[in-house]
């Protein structure tokens, strides 16, 4: 029962559109993951990225941080892979839609003023991805095959 289950998880469409899709998205999550996790690129790290959470309502806002950049940082690396790609989509998607209503969706639809414009393509790659798994060419394809 365990194996159908991964199986299905790991096994997708065999085609190329989904490539360039998991690139894109798996260097923009992965940037982000770092920018709150680590202060790489430009961001603040757990403690900065903490303490803003937690001005925003998000509490504890150092474990907030260390799970939306975790999320963030090792799901965007999955899908750089192409790897568990339908369950790193879904926890992507759900982070995306805490980050649309917690930060952005008061602020209207465009990034100019903070909007959730941005956080919603987001949330579109991940769930195109959840959907339609890794591709042709991702790892997940050894997995399925393996099974």
């Amino acid at each position: 029962m365990t194996t159908s289950i991964i199986k299905k998880l790991v096994t997708s469409t065999p085609t190329n559109s989904t490539l360039p899709l998991r690139l894109i998205a798996g260097i923009i999550f992965s940037a982000h993951g770092a920018q709150k996790l680590f202060a790489w690129f430009g961001g603040y790290g757990l403690e900065g990225t903490g303490q803003w959470m937690d001005s925003i309502g998000l509490s504890p806002g150092y474990f907030m941080a260390l799970g939306a950049g975790s999320a963030e940082f090792f799901g965007g690396f999955l899908l750089l892979l192409g790897l568990f790609t339908r369950a790193s989509g879904a926890v992507l998607a759900f982070t995306m839609i805490i980050a649309i209503f917690s930060v952005h969706f008061t602020n209207g639809l465009f990034m100019s003023n903070n909007g959730y414009e941005f956080a919603l393509a987001l949330l579109g790659m991940s769930l195109a991805l959840t959907i339609q798994g890794g591709g042709k060419y991702a790892l997940d394809n050894i997995i399925a095959k393996n099974l």
